[in-house]
């Protein structure tokens, strides 16, 4: 048996890993509906109890959740990206069927669904990965750090190490180094991107490892989708109306839109004050339709679909040069082309961020573009080809190395995992 388990949980996709009998590194497998898969999808499906005998309700996460969503055709509570509540001092909880759940509560529900599901029992020890930075405004790293200790022992881990998450996948990639050399590695997250500047040298007690930088910045995969919602979807639900107050003609505030930025705000709107509000906007809206469209939409729970859709065009930007966004929920019908140039120019100010902070990474270690011998693009969004340009342009082509996007943080957390010295990788 394993002595000890690497998670990457992610935003999106969490992956976990451990040390097989042979002493390789594997990823916990799952199996659902005949296909079996490695990274299983970070949401949660809560749903009433079906036995009316006062149990809490139903949970279930990953493929399963969804299942169970679109099995009760929205009557449940489907939350998503909910990692990136972690550092958040305002999130103190949500009502679920009359249960306030802490985010420690979501996270170590989700775990043991992660457990059930993979048909196994946890070790003790777990190596977890965390973002330098996390998501979110102003987030607080020792908020989060305490929530995600009292989930994982809550689960029953009782030794706890956390790492950096692009320095586990820069510890998965000097596997395959045959000399020294000087890393970045550039981990694209759903809510953030971390970077890490790290000396590996082949020495004679192996692999030896001197972090130079670490800077992150709470931008990624979900920015580039709402940066589409913002463009093609948001309007249909009544961004750029008016609503009359005291005689006056007023914009719709845009507070309400930006919850599209962060798919975990849209899994808690419909029990918020925004959702009362809008139903007040709805009676002074100059165009109520819209307005009630975005009320269909958060009582359909309808998100998810939203998610996929604009995952999906962006995906085929990733290999073409147009997409098209395709989605009807909440009597909205969308068939809209995108142009990959389009989308390139709507993200342009999260590139810029992203760029902003390679600076710093490289700054903080003291050293220029030159000095970087590889460059490790990790991540999901590490497929989109102005990302990938923004590295080539700045590193050289040759240089830059990918592979095992969704897997490499998950496999780096297992092996240092075997390292007789955690702490030294540990923060």
């Amino acid at each position: 048996m394993s002595l000890s388990i690497g998670v990457d949980f992610g935003t999106t996709n969490t992956v976990a890993t451990m040390v097989n009998a042979a002493g390789q590194v594997e990823a916990v497998h799952f199996e659902h509906g005949g296909e079996a898969f490695d990274a299983f999808r970070s949401v949660l499906c809560f749903s009433e109890a079906d036995d009316g005998a006062g149990r809490g309700p139903n949970i279930d996460a990953g493929p399963w959740a969804i299942d169970r969503f679109v099995e009760l055709a929205g009557e449940c509570r489907f939350i998503q990206s909910f990692k990136t509540f972690a550092a958040s001092a305002h999130f103190t909880d949500t009502l679920i069927y009359n249960r306030r759940m802490k985010f420690e509560d979501l996270l170590a529900s989700f775990l043991r669904r992660v457990r059930v599901h993979a048909g196994m029992t946890f070790p003790k020890r777990i190596v977890i990965g965390r973002p330098v930075s996390f998501a979110g405004a102003d987030p607080d790293e020792a908020l989060a750090r305490t929530r995600y200790e009292a989930a994982l022992r809550a689960v029953g881990f009782e030794e706890i190490h956390h790492v950096y998450e692009p320095v586990a996948a820069a510890y998965f990639f000097a596997q395959r180094l045959n000399t020294d050399a000087t890393i970045l590695v550039a981990d694209f997250g759903g809510g953030t991107s971390d970077f890490s500047v790290v000396r590996f040298a082949r020495g004679a007690d192996g692999l030896e490892y001197r972090p130079l930088a670490h800077t992150g910045v709470g931008v990624a995969g979900d920015a580039f989708d709402y940066r589409i919602i913002d463009a093609v979807v948001a309007h249909a639900f009544g961004k750029g109306s008016e609503f009359m107050s005291w005689g006056k003609a007023l914009p719709i505030p845009n507070s309400y839109f930006k919850k599209f930025s962060r798919w975990n705000e849209l899994s808690v709107m419909r029990n918020s004050r925004d959702y009362r509000e809008l139903q007040d906007l709805a009676r002074s809206s100059l165009d109520p339709e819209r307005i009630r469209a975005f009320l269909a939409f958060l009582d359909a729970d309808a998100g998810y679909a939203m998610y996929r859709a604009v995952s999906a065009a962006k995906t085929q930007l990733s290999h073409a040069d147009e997409a098209v966004l395709s989605l009807h929920v909440a009597g909205v019908d969308i068939e809209r082309t995108i142009l990959r140039s389009e989308f390139e120019a709507w993200i342009a100010p999260e590139l810029q961020e992203i760029d902003g902070c390679v600076d710093r990474a490289l700054r903080e270690a003291g050293i220029g573009e030159m000095q970087i011998d590889r460059v490790f693009l990790t991540g999901g969004s590490s497929f989109v080809p102005a990302v990938r340009a923004r590295f080539e342009d700045r590193f050289g082509a040759d240089k830059i190395e990918t592979g095992d996007q969704l897997v490499s943080i998950a496999y780096g957390l297992s092996l240092i995992g075997r390292e007789r010295d955690i702490g030294r990788w540990a923060v």
